[in-house]
């Protein structure tokens, strides 16, 4: 079953492929909302390729139900975490990219602010 190997392996390298764009979103990005994006996206799917590869490697059937697990995990919480990070930066004042075009949040913090207001 070579061909269960080469496919374990390209699952790897692709996956750790996606891993180094995670690292390269948080190391080039401007500000705090895009790195999140970027470490969030490519992070969750390298991870999920490379547990993959993992899972095909092995071909055991706890291992499998580990990764589906782990990735199941890591889909929900990743996400979720950063949103909350996320959130936690813009509302301490992390300052924002020049080239932000759209600040959702602001609008909906000021009408809000004009609703306690009456």
């Amino acid at each position: 079953m070579i061909w269960l190997e080469w496919t374990a392996l390209l699952l790897l390298v692709v996956g750790s492929a996606f891993m180094m764009i995670a690292a390269l979103g948080a190391l080039r990005m401007p500000d705090l909302l895009t790195r999140m994006h970027a470490t969030t996206k490519s992070g969750v799917f390298g991870a999920g390729l490379m547990l993959g590869g993992v899972a095909l490697h092995y071909l055991e059937a706890s291992i499998t139900a580990r990764v589906f697990a782990i990735v199941g995990f890591i889909t929900l919480t990743s996400p979720l975490a950063a949103h909350a990070i996320g959130r936690a930066g813009y509302y301490t004042g992390a300052p924002m990219w020049q080239g932000t075009l759209k600040d959702d949040l602001r609008e909906d913090l000021d009408a809000e602010r004009e609703r306690g207001r009456r």
